[in-house]
């Protein structure tokens, strides 16, 4: 007999004490509402009461704080592309209710009606300091940035244009993931894009992410984290779960600042970090620089 007893269990049970994660209350973020009625809104930032007008013209910025507010997916395409060059393609494209989705059809039809879009991406072809790119924008005010059929659609098809024209493309995600009401074809857009991308890639074509705040959910897990260079503004958050779903799952208290960008560029999943004001020379500077273009 060795020394080994025969009656020895195969396994170990072992007792792991959970820490209690004391559950605070914490205040929920409320998002200021810069397109709606008034004429001033309440910066999150400094606590002041600023003028609309002078956010707006400060590249959606508190001119008081630096405060970083939501852009719109065509203002994007404004900070990135140089005036009156951008061609808007895809414009008619449209979402369906393919699973008959309840409540699903209402709420298409009140996003349209106050974001005055079709859906939550615009995408063209426009000049950048005088290149050529492919551009796609997403917007999060519509339907939260989710990824429905159509959003997956456009965003394909701009990284083909690139791949036809031979030019780069630049893709903006702010999102809150794939759109569930639309079902395994939401989760099918992931596939199809970062496909896209293969064919791009083979092709020696640079694409450029730019995930801004909030991108989260089947967007981080597909094309905004297969830049060739990713680039991000500062605070941005940017993660698969949200951090309150991540503490509730592990019992543990997150590391402060976890899925803001610097973060992840501590991380390495983002390459350059700039501020809004320096976008646009960035990008081109990592087209020019990098890519030779």
């Amino acid at each position: 007999m060795g020394i080994f007893s025969i009656n020895k269990k195969k396994y170990a049970t072992l007792k792991i004490e959970k820490k209690k994660v004391e559950k605070k209350e914490e205040p929920k973020k409320v998002e200021p509402n810069i397109t709606g009625s008034g004429l001033w809104v309440k910066c999150p930032g400094c606590n002041e009461i600023i003028y609309k007008k002078d956010i707006k013209k400060n590249e959606m910025r508190c001119p008081n704080c630096d405060n970083y507010f939501k852009m719109s997916g065509k203002q994007r395409i404004e900070l990135l592309i140089d005036k009156d060059t951008f061609e808007e393609f895809d414009v008619d494209l449209s979402t369906r209710d393919p699973l008959k989705f309840p409540d699903y059809a209402e709420k298409i039809e009140n996003a349209k009606i106050k974001t005055k879009l079709k859906e939550g991406v615009i995408s063209g072809i426009g000049k950048m300091f005088g290149m050529e790119v492919s551009i796609a924008a997403m917007d999060f005010s519509f339907l939260g940035g989710s990824m429905g059929t159509v959003v997956g659609e456009k965003i394909t098809r701009a990284i083909e244009r690139g791949v036809e024209r031979k030019i780069p493309v630049i893709v903006v995600a702010t999102s809150g993931g794939a759109r569930m009401h639309e079902g395994i074809l939401s989760l099918m857009q992931m596939a199809k894009t970062s496909a896209a991308l293969d064919r791009l890639r083979e092709k020696g074509i640079p694409f450029i992410s730019i995930p801004v705040d909030p991108t989260t959910g089947g967007v981080t897990a597909s094309f905004a984290m297969l830049g060739d260079v990713i680039i991000s503004e500062p605070k941005a958050l940017i993660g698969f779960a949200g951090p309150r779903v991540i503490e509730q799952t592990i019992k543990q208290k997150l590391p402060e600042g976890f899925q803001l960008s610097e973060f992840v560029q501590e991380c390495g999943m983002v390459d350059i970090i700039a501020k809004r004001e320096d976008l646009k020379k960035t990008v081109h500077r990592v087209l020019d620089n990098l890519f030779g273009l």
